[in-house]
Parts: C-alpha cells; structure tokens; sequence
C-alpha cells in the first residue's frame, strides 16, 4: 500500500479508506498511522491490548500539551449497494468516498495533516495522538486502556479533542463539551410457577414486572439541567420464554436503558430502580450495566479556544451541545478537559459514506488554527 503524504489530508484519508480496518480487525490502518506519524518526528508507542490494536504518539516533550483522539476502526459496509468500493477511497466530483470517510478516518487524516502544518514552525509545547482500533466495538481494551498507560507515563494532555463527526448539516455548526451517560438495566422478576386456571396456586411474575415498568414510566425522572436534556428512561425488551398458553411462568425480564443528564449518576439510578422494584416485588434480580458517566467540559478560556478557530475556518460560530450517544470522550474526561469537533456525520454508518474535499480541507485549518490557539 502507499504510503499517504502527511501534510495531504485527501492522500492520509485514502490511504486510511483503503486499509479494511472493520471492527475488530486493524487491516495496516495503525501502520499507515504510525509510518506517516514517525516521519513527521512523532515518537510512536503502538498499545495493544488483549486483541485490540492501540497508538499513541508525541512530538514534544514540554507544556501546553494538546492531544487528538479518535479511532480507525469501522462498522461493516453493509449490504447495501455502494457507488464505489467502499475501501477505495474513490473521489468523484469533489468528494472522498468509503466506510470510514466522515467516521472518522477523515477526522485522523485532518489530525495529521494539521500537525505536519504546525511543525512547519517552531513548536513551544506538544502535540500527541490517541488512536484506538476498537472504538465502534466493545471498547474496553482501547482508549480506556491506552488512557491507564498514558497517566502511568506521565502523558496525559492539557486538553483532548475527539474527531468524531459533530456537525449534523454544515461544517463549524456544532462542537459537543459533554455527553449524557448511558447505563443498561436487566430487571428479572421471579415468582411462582403455576397452572393459568389456578392463578391462586401461584404468584404471576409478569403482572408484577408489568407494575414496575409501569411505575418507571410514569414520570420523567428529572427537569432539563444548563447544558443537557432530560433524563430519559427506554424499556427495549420484555421477555418471558413462555411457549405455553396455560402456565404462569416463574420468572420475567425487561431491558431498561437510561440516557442520564449531570443530575444523576448510574449507581444512584440503580438504587432508584431497586427501591421502584422492591415496591412490586419480593424477588428480583437487577443487572447494571454502565456505558459511561455523564460528563460536562465547563465553558470557559479553553472552549472559546476551539470556537475562535473554527470560527476562522469555516465562517461559522458552532454552538455548544452535549446530544448524541456516547463517544470515547467519556473516558477521556476522567483525566482531562475534551471536547469532541469533526466532519458532517450525515452518511456515517450509511453506504456510500463520504465526505466533501472542501470540507476535508476546512478541517485541517479548523485544527491548525486549535493547535495555533493552544500552543501559541
């Protein structure tokens, strides 16, 4: 494979396009990385952790030091029918097409090429890149891994930025400063066994879970908080396994998951949801399962840093927002401010994922101008 000119971000975001790095799998994406990265005078660190392929790399070894993260892994293709091979990296009438173009290969590709620019003067701080393979799948030997080796090296930053694709229509209309948490319950309700003739004989667990859910749902759990929407509560399966018509079943599950705002954290839902439970039932079993804290960057000197920059590079002041899922930003605000800015996210995970050359370029001038605001 070619190796992309670094300070190209269309010759970076090819080369990344055409590396077939589908979650878990790496297929030379971090190698590309680490090549360009190197002969830009990067000192490259490749992590892997269990089975999942890891980069962290720095140049520099001073203060304020400014971190990019993101990920090079992507979800299949899909079986839809694409334009161009979606690991071609084909550009057609002024636009870059692949899996992996807007999310966020792209976003890697304008990291680079904005910090071969900057090294272009002299650099009185340093520049670093977290790079994960395993961000769109389970996510737990990537950044949060890489994040445990960096704090014992003594390498976390002074502020991150995340790539990943912000911007719903136009590039510099958004940047995120937070994230709802999200966590998953399994409520498992048990009871009695019994003949459905003889409900009297046995103690109908389903009823019980319907009043529980039924509870839950009741209210909102809380008002909106300054920066984030309400807390939001989604039951997404119930489940008895019962192929019989004439028996009560022993047991009942339902799937809760819950999109919390800064008013809340998962252990405090949990005991909201047991004592909710208790209530219905004698017996139950609750499963928690955490896909990460609510979190919240502060406005403030470094956020008015980004939105200066972005502002130069695209004509556009980006609001502040903390909608949306979660990102890997999560784990990186254990350690230090993040924010996340990238591409326009409207073809991610779609077939024919793409991303406009224009905006490929507007980028990377997004990001030098960031990297020039935080190392002056």
């Amino acid at each position: 494979m070619t190796i992309a000119n670094p300070a190209s971000v269309l010759s970076m975001a090819q080369a990344l396009i055409r590396c077939a790095s589908v979650t878990p799998a790496d297929a030379g994406a971090l190698g590309v990385l680490e090549t360009a990265l190197t002969s830009l005078g990067f000192t490259v660190t490749r992590l892997d952790f269990g089975t999942t392929p890891n980069l962290f790399a720095r140049i520099g070894n001073a203060g304020p030091h400014f971190c990019f993260a993101g990920h090079t892994d992507v979800v299949p293709p899909g079986h839809g029918a694409w334009r161009h091979d979606p690991f071609g990296g084909v550009v057609e009438d002024g636009v870059l097409y692949g899996r992996g173009a807007c999310d966020m290969k792209g976003g890697i590709a304008a990291f680079v090429a904005a910090a071969a620019d900057r090294l272009t003067r002299p650099l009185d701080g340093s520049i670093s890149l977290l790079i994960t393979g395993d961000e769109e799948g389970p996510a737990t030997d990537g950044t949060v891994k890489v994040l445990g080796w960096m704090q014992e090296h003594g390498q976390i930053p002074d502020f991150c930025l995340v790539g990943e694709p912000t911007n719903p229509r136009y590039l510099g209309e958004i940047v995120k400063i937070g994230r709802r948490g999200s966590v998953n319950f399994t409520l498992t309700v048990h009871g009695i066994q019994g003949h459905a003739a003889y409900p009297h004989l046995a103690d109908n667990p389903v009823h019980r879970l319907v009043a529980i859910l039924q509870a839950l749902t009741a209210a909102p759990r809380d008002a909106a908080s300054a920066w984030f929407e309400p807390t939001t509560l989604q039951i997404t399966s119930v489940d008895v396994g019962n192929p019989a018509t004439n028996v009560i079943p022993a047991s009942a599950t339902a799937k809760i998951n819950m999109r919390f705002n800064d008013r809340h954290d998962s252990a405090g839902l949990a005991a909201w949801m047991r004592t909710v439970a208790a209530k219905y039932a004698e017996r139950f079993d609750l499963g928690v399962e955490v896909s990460g804290e609510s979190f919240l960057t502060e406005p403030g000197p470094a956020v008015d840093k980004l939105k200066r920059a972005i502002e130069r590079a695209t004509g556009h002041v980006p609001k502040l927002d903390t909608g949306g899922g979660t990102s890997d930003a999560r784990f990186i605000s254990r350690y230090c401010p993040v924010a996340e800015f990238g591409l326009v996210g409207q073809t991610m995970h779609k077939t024919d994922e793409s991303v406009t050359l224009a905006d490929l370029e507007a980028l990377t001038r997004a990001y030098v101008g960031i990297l020039d605001e935080f190392i002056p």
